[in-house]
């Protein structure tokens, strides 16, 4: 058959979990999967729906496919795929669009992949979906995303994830185990737990409402697998992070200090608004629980600015709040209408300036925040994981805490683990180190060898 696909993912890595998941089934049917800027015969984009931008990108990677390849069958899959299919079909040179419970049977969707005169859709009610499909992305041979869980039973009135991804929804402990083992395999060192509200692990494991197991089992049984040198939660709701789960992150083997959870405003008028399940002060606790047991540990917050009735007050209110806290980065997003939300018909709308005005300030909040965690991490000794991409001659790597290194490029070091000190923060805002003891001699040796080779 011979015949390539190419993928592109917008958003999250759960939806390059699940990208990874369906090139697989089509390499299992004979395709060959190659890079989306090469010509393929047919190009999978695994659309998001979160931000406004998101949307707007996908006629523009359409295009992209169009120009390498203008045969190419076009398939959509994902979020915005499942919440408005019609008008992802009607985009010029789309060719199928499957929904949140046909997706990953897409294969079963081609016939001859001649293009159509207008876009199939095959999209279910979002009732139905209700089972679950395990997931795991192996492309990058630094790391993988596991996904572990799905759906969201939460009804936060910005977000239209329960309408485009169903009900919570987890794996069974036993397929998480088994898909984490099969990753170790691999030789990846690093896996990121993800789902849509993984802190929720356990719901639905059966098929229905039944709870034999909870987040906090999950990372225990994780803990014990065999070849996994570590292990990162992606991001989880304040009110799911449980103590006991700091504590045992705090004495894991393979389990890293880091941290991001969801804040979205520090006004609790706001957070009201929202229907958010926490209130700021439980917000306080959590960092303040990680940082006793875990002083180095990473804290990444995301941040929603410009919610209606978001008043110049409030925005103070969780500008002053973020100031205070003991975090390490932010995630903002800029808020943006989304139909069929509680928040699309409330009063009181932010001016898009005003919105982007409030962004900058807190992403200026974010660089200072990183740089003092950074700050505070100099002469601290970490283990780095380094990633295998050449970077204008650096090569660059994450510390066990989520600190971004570099050192001059040499091929011997991507996908391996080193200890070593960090010493100083480049120009760049990233950090150098020297590498420890016995380590240190090998590498200048590696380092030496790879000059001379290039020289010759």
């Amino acid at each position: 058959m011979n015949k390539k696909v190419a993928f592109y993912t917008l958003g999250c890595k759960l939806n390059f979990s699940e990208s990874s998941t369906i090139a697989r089934s089509f390499v299992n049917e004979g395709f060959t999967r190659v890079d989306f800027s090469e010509k393929a015969d047919i190009y999978v984009v695994n659309t998001c729906s979160v931000t406004e931008n998101a949307d707007k990108r996908f006629k523009t990677i359409v295009k992209q496919a169009q120009k390498s390849n203008p045969d190419a069958f076009v398939a959509a899959v994902g979020c915005y795929a499942q919440l408005k299919p019609q008008e992802l079909a009607d985009v010029n040179g789309v060719d199928l669009v499957l929904g949140a419970t046909e997706k990953f049977k897409i294969t079963d969707y081609l016939n001859d992949l001649s293009k159509n005169d207008f876009g199939e859709v095959h999209s279910c009610e979002i009732e139905e979906a209700d089972f679950y499909v395990g997931s795991y992305s192996i492309g990058d041979r630094t790391r993988a995303f596991l996904k572990v869980q799905d759906g969201c039973d939460y009804k936060c009135t910005y977000c239209t994830i329960p309408l485009a991804r169903g009900i919570s929804r987890s794996d069974t402990m036993a397929n998480v185990l088994k898909n984490a083992q099969q990753i170790s395999k691999q030789n990846i060192k690093e896996i990121v737990l993800t789902g849509v509200n993984i802190g929720d692990y356990g719901k639905g494991e059966f098929g229905n409402k039944k709870h034999e197991h909870t987040f906090l089992d999950l990372v225990k049984s994780l803990d014990k697998v065999k070849g996994i040198e570590r292990l990162r939660i992606s991001s989880i709701e304040p009110n799911l992070l449980k103590n006991e789960t700091i504590e045992l992150v705090s004495k894991s083997r393979a389990f890293v200090p880091h941290f991001h959870v969801p804040l979205q405003s520090g006004s609790n008028t706001i957070l009201k608004k929202m229907k958010r399940r926490y209130m700021r002060e439980l917000y306080v606790d959590r960092v303040s629980k990680i940082k006793e047991v875990m002083p180095h540990a990473c804290i990444g917050v995301d941040v929603i600015v410009g919610f209606p009735g978001e008043t110049d007050a409030h925005f103070l209110e969780t500008y002053n709040f973020l100031n205070s806290l003991d975090i390490s980065y932010l995630h903002v997003f800029t808020y943006s209408e989304r139909d069929n939300t509680e928040a699309a018909k409330m009063d009181g709308i932010v001016a898009k300036n005003v919105r982007s005005k409030r962004s900058k300030m807190l992403r200026g909040l974010s660089v200072k925040k990183r740089r003092a965690f950074y700050e505070s991490q100099i002469g601290a000794k970490r283990t780095v994981l380094f990633e295998g991409e050449n970077k204008e001659g650096y090569i660059h790597g994450f510390t066990d805490n989520y600190v971004k290194v570099k050192a001059p490029w040499n091929p011997d070091l991507v996908n391996t683990l080193h200890k070593v000190e960090l010493t100083k923060i480049d120009d760049d805002g990233l950090v150098r180190f020297d590498f420890l003891s016995h380590t240190a001699e090998k590498i200048r040796e590696s380092q030496n060898s790879f000059k001379l080779t290039r020289v010759t």
